[in-house]
């Protein structure tokens, strides 16, 4: 892959927004006001938005000995939301899926250093963490092993370390070393010290009139290569920026409620989605993305190609249907959707940054004085809160669940 230049500065949340139209009008991928409207409208929409807005799974149910100590552990956890492309192996490996399965390692290896393991999550502790201690820390010693055919002997067997899940445990190892050598060569004890002097410098630039969200995510994206979420396509770069975003928002949700705030918490209303995997996905088979017409060569209308189906997108956009309580609990293994090339992926992730400027656009402005319910609240909705919807219900509804998403390996960005 040709080497993606980083955004000017003062110009990364603006890069992210022009870049992702612009990927997403060349692949020619159709997004319309009447299924914009159809979506905003839907039962499946006004009648759970409240309940899943702010469902980003990224609470920290553990005791922490100082604020720095919270904010590297949550730091961290989004710096690991990663693993999409493994979703289907880990479910048969460990009965989750990819970011439950992120988010027990986080929370194993923190654990295990409280116990006195060593600190797996200061620099020092992420330079030198190997793929076994990973391995073990997300129980999946198991499943890292591959058995083939012996050269010399007709018949036996012999295993190796292979196949999906170690291809994960290693970009997952690879990620906190490269980070924890990033963070050691600038001075810094650990990644939570790195983002809270981040945040102070975006505080610094608000107070004399900054976005204070453009500084800090700058700063993280220049700082930590793993937060580098961008690539060529159609010669040009496309910046998605995933996990620095989530981090910013993360912080806010984290830390925003406390009085005073123990760390300076950026506005995050106005930031870009964090594309990944499902949210693109999860907007293709609700209509509002259309990939019918869109760039042959890329392979693009094959990807989903039921997902216009009338009668298809009038269930999925009804409320859900009741769940016995024991189905909903079900560790039924997924099914593996598409897996996509780099360029695909980009295009896809570039598309839903785009939907859901427009959803939100076209929220502010939509006429709903004809509707059965009240729904004057749509005008408010945020670009977070669209994005933790998104998220949340696909998760959330049974047959959301069962949809296909596409997936990219060897990434360490979604």
């Amino acid at each position: 892959m040709p080497e993606v230049p980083l955004p000017a500065d003062g110009e990364y949340i603006k890069a992210v927004r022009e870049s992702c139209r612009a990927a997403r009008t060349q692949a020619n991928v159709s997004i319309t006001p009447e299924a914009i409207k159809r979506f905003l409208l839907s039962p499946a929409f006004t009648r759970s938005f409240h309940r899943l807005r702010h469902a980003h799974g990224m609470t920290l149910p553990l005791n922490f000995p100082s604020v720095v100590a919270e904010l590297n552990v949550l730091s961290i956890l989004s710096l690991l939301n990663f693993a999409s492309g493994y979703r289907v192996p880990l479910h048969q490996a460990t009965g989750r899926g990819a970011f439950d399965n992120i988010r027990a390692f986080v929370f194993s290896a923190y654990i295990s250093s409280s116990a006195g393991a060593g600190d797996y999550f200061s620099a020092r502790g992420m330079q030198e963490i190997t793929e076994p201690t990973v391995a073990d820390l997300m129980g999946v010693t198991n499943a890292i092993h591959v058995e083939r055919p012996h050269e010399s002997i007709p018949g036996l067997t012999v295993g190796e370390l292979g196949g999906p899940v170690w291809e994960i445990v290693q970009i997952i190892t690879k990620t906190l070393q490269g980070t924890g050598e990033a963070l050691s060569q600038g001075g810094y004890p650990d990644l939570g010290s790195f983002v809270l002097e981040a945040l102070k410098e975006g505080e610094k630039a608000k107070k004399t009139g900054g976005d204070e969200a453009e500084v800090a995510v700058e700063r993280l994206i220049r700082g930590i290569p793993a937060f580098q979420d961008m690539a060529i396509v159609y010669n040009h770069p496309v910046y998605c920026f995933k996990k620095a975003l989530l981090t910013l928002h993360a912080v806010a949700l984290c830390f925003g409620k406390s009085d005073p705030p123990s760390v300076p918490i950026p506005r995050t209303k106005h930031l870009p989605i964090f594309s990944d995997n499902v949210i693109p996905s999860l907007l293709i088979h609700l209509g509002v993305i259309d990939l019918t017409h869109a760039d042959p060569a890329l392979g693009l209308p094959q990807l989903f190609p039921d997902a216009q189906d009338p009668e298809r997108l009038r269930a999925l956009l009804d409320v859900a249907e009741p769940v016995d309580p024991a189905v909903k609990k079900s560790k039924e293994v997924p099914k593996e959707g598409p897996l996509l090339t780099v360029e695909q992926a980009y295009v896809l992730r570039a598309a839903a940054v785009d939907a859901c400027e427009l959803i939100v656009e076209a929220a502010q402005t939509l006429d709903t004085s004809g509707e059965a319910e009240d729904l004057s609240w749509l005008k408010g909705i945020t670009l977070p809160e669209l994005d933790g919807w998104l998220w949340a219900v696909a998760k959330d509804r049974q047959d959301y669940r069962k949809l296909e998403r596409f997936a990219l390996r060897n990434t360490a960005y979604f």
